[in-house]
């Protein structure tokens, strides 16, 4: 099981690399690998279980994040509706995205930082990834919304992106023209 012992914080230099493709069909390591991620952003999220491990809540886990330099992701989160998008992923790509931007209202956080930064994160309203699940079937998912964005940040971690890389650092708080606010 992961537990935030397991997160490796930024500064660390797998955090920046590129992540590696994963080779398909997936290993057993791989997999254990995989299902470990979703696991740990499910448990985060149930307060007996993340008390009892002292988990920090997360809705998305990277692998880069456990300093596992593989592209493979997990996102758990419910929209504003209560849709649960649930899902692990090997080898994920945007393959569209809207040209409509959004941002949350309330900023991005990220289990490798453990300060607040404060500042809108422009992202694209809607997107469509595709990638491989944890049997290496391929699968495609649109996504809008607080999983667009949950999405949009994971995959930022395969790339060596940090969320504060996308932050105005001139106007941190001025509302992005144009983009949606998304409340959190």
């Amino acid at each position: 099981m992961i537990t935030m012992d397991d997160i490796i914080r930024e500064g660390h230099p797998t955090l920046r690399e590129v992540a590696k493709e994963v080779s398909l069909p997936p290993t057993e390591e791989d997999k254990k690998i995989l299902n470990s991620l979703l696991d740990y952003v499910k448990n985060s999220q149930d307060p007996d279980t993340s008390k009892k491990y002292g988990l920090r809540p997360g809705i998305g886990l990277a692998a880069p994040q456990i300093n596992v330099s593989k592209r493979m992701l997990a996102v758990h989160v419910k929209d504003n509706k209560g849709k649960l998008y649930s899902y692990a992923l090997f080898n994920p790509k945007i393959i569209s995205h809207s040209v409509e931007t959004a941002y949350l209202t309330s900023g991005e956080g990220c289990l490798s930082v453990d300060r607040a930064v404060p500042g809108y994160v422009p992202r694209f309203s809607r997107i469509t990834v595709k990638g491989w699940n944890v049997d290496g079937e391929e699968i495609k998912i649109r996504l809008r919304g607080i999983a667009s964005i949950a999405f949009q940040h994971e995959i930022d971690h395969l790339n060596g992106i940090m969320f504060y890389d996308h932050i105005d650092q001139e106007n941190p708080l001025q509302p992005i023209e144009g983009a949606v606010p998304i409340d959190r």
